[in-house]
């Protein structure tokens, strides 16, 4: 390389460098000791520019710059795409890949887009804008994931739907399926009478006067093309939750139908009792849906409750499989090397369901969590009318012992 060629190099790198510049600099999401974010700006469907922020391990750079995986990350209903990045912590340190999450740009709103196609096909270009902002960075063009909760999962399951070729994985958390079913049950959250009229907005009427709106939006519309998309696919959805109500009948369906529309789909699901979206954070369960697309180390995978109690995703898959089977809880948790006191305090504390893993529990387990909790019950009522009786005593002037002294 000539000096002059050289000094071009240098040049061009120095460009990009402040057209990119880390978000930290310019007000956005700080950057970990371990993960530096940069702010890049893209010309969306329509023509307006939007920002998108690319998650990087700090030490990735013009000089160390292998190929990585690109992880594309929309953001969920009304919230910004800096709360994605807050989501993913220190976890594309831990597993040397990238992250991009894009503000995105539906047909009328922003951080509402509920999966409008022109948005769906922004996140497409995103492997490509981002590398013609950081033409430092290298991305692995046969390792491109999509992770979404809430309307970002609904979003990645219309990615997965509309272009499979680009993905070599997907994950979507608590995602809405069916927008015809969520406008009308908007009504039963807060402010949900004015989510129906920004529905009506942004996807162009109601469901009975633009049915073809809503079906283009929906993953179930779209479970065909899941099916046979041959996209490992994970769908995490909860019992419990309150945003997406009646999960059974948007996540759960739509998992339902890809697997009876094609049984050797590679779709996985995993059902647990979190609030909406609670498990796509690096604190609880995101490390593990990374963990089976080989995105971070195992021991990356890790989970722990607030009791302090590690869970191992194999290990939990062999207990099911166990006591399916037949075979003891007892009995399971040694195969499966999780001991005993472990294991049953990790199911009675209820932290995680996956594949049915809640329903494994015991009846004993249960009703000594029962017990428990009314004796704690107890006592606490107990002690508080030895203390007002006592306070009484003390009142009236009496003196000496007394049968209820605390």
């Amino acid at each position: 390389m000539s000096p002059r060629t050289y000094i071009s190099v240098i040049a061009a790198l120095a460009v990009a460098a402040l057209a990119a510049a880390p978000a930290a600099a310019a007000g956005g999401p700080r950057s970990s000791p371990r993960v530096r974010v940069w702010t890049i700006h893209y010309r969306a469907h329509d023509g307006r520019i939007r920002r998108a922020f690319v998650d990087l391990p700090a030490w990735y750079g013009p000089l160390n710059d292998r190929p990585i995986p690109l992880i594309i990350s929309p953001h969920g209903r009304g919230v910004s795409a800096l709360s994605n990045v807050r989501r993913w912590g220190s976890l594309p340190a831990a597993g040397g890949f990238a992250v991009v999450d894009p503000e995105g740009q539906g047909r009328r709103l922003t951080l509402r887009a509920w999966g409008d196609p022109g948005d769906i096909s922004d996140l497409a270009r995103m492997p490509r804008l981002v590398r013609h902002a950081l033409p430092w960075l290298h991305i692995d063009p046969h390792r491109i994931y999509a992770f979404g909760g809430s309307m970002g999962g609904q979003e990645t399951l219309l990615l997965v739907a509309k272009y499979p070729h680009l993905l070599a994985g997907a994950a979507a958390f608590d995602a809405p399926t069916n927008m015809a079913a969520r406008y009308g049950a908007f009504p039963e959250l807060r402010a949900g009478r004015h989510l129906q009229r920004l529905a009506r907005i942004e996807i162009g009427g109601t469901p009975a006067t633009d049915p073809r709106g809503y079906a283009i939006r929906s993953p179930l519309d779209w479970a065909r093309r899941i099916a046979f998309s041959e996209v490992p696919l994970q769908i995490w959805w909860s019992r419990r939750d309150r945003v997406v109500v009646d999960q059974a009948q948007e996540s759960g369906r739509l998992y339902r139908d890809v697997a009876r529309l094609n049984p050797a789909a590679p779709v996985h699901e995993y059902v647990g009792l979190w609030a909406h979206t609670a498990e796509m954070r690096a604190s609880t369960r995101l490390p593990i849906a990374l963990e089976q697309f080989y995105l971070v180390p195992h021991s990356a995978a890790r989970w722990r409750t607030t009791a302090g109690l590690a869970t191992y995703p194999a290990r939990v898959d062999a207990i099911v499989e166990a006591v399916r089977g037949g075979e003891s809880l007892k009995a399971a948790a040694t195969t499966a090397g999780i001991s005993r006191t472990t294991l049953y305090a990790w199911i009675a504390r209820g932290r995680d369901e996956r594949h049915g893993a809640l329903s494994v529990r015991s009846k004993r387990t249960r009703a000594n969590t029962q017990r428990r909790n009314a004796r704690i019950c107890s006592d606490n009522r107990t002690l508080s009318e030895r203390r007002r009786t006592s306070a009484q005593y003390r009142q009236a002037g009496v003196t000496g012992s007394s049968p209820y002294r605390p």
